[in-house]
């Protein structure tokens, strides 16, 4: 499976694109449409105009990965369509690659242990 690690930027393109395009198209859209580097290591989510699929594509130093997914049953829970994209982190995005509502995961706030004397 293709999870992003850790500190990895992920990006959600609130716009649907058109699910003909391969890595070169979509690589395209996220300097056009998203004004971003696609080849930073960032992870960038696109949705197609019917909910209920999914690609994804990063550069993972050697090479652009497109993965695609499609929800037999349901829809994927998508933002509102706006201009731009937004940012989820990995508990969001792994709720939404497996058609999870992402909008219920909150992420722990982590505090810096205290020292013991």
């Amino acid at each position: 499976m293709l999870m992003p690690s850790q500190g990895v930027r992920i990006l959600v393109a609130t716009k649907p694109v058109d699910f003909r395009k391969g890595h070169d198209g979509l690589a395209a859209l996220v300097q056009s449409m998203l004004a971003e580097d696609p080849f930073t290591g960032t992870v960038f989510v696109f949705r197609s105009k019917r909910a209920d699929r999914l690609k994804i594509l990063f550069w993972d130093g050697s090479g652009l990965v497109m993965a695609y997914k499609r929800l037999e049953e349901s829809t994927f829970t998508w933002p509102s369509i706006r201009d731009g994209a937004m940012t989820l982190n990995r508990a969001q995005f792994e709720a939404m690659f497996a058609g999870l509502d992402w909008r219920r995961v909150r992420s722990l706030e982590v505090r810096r242990p205290a020292v013991a004397e």
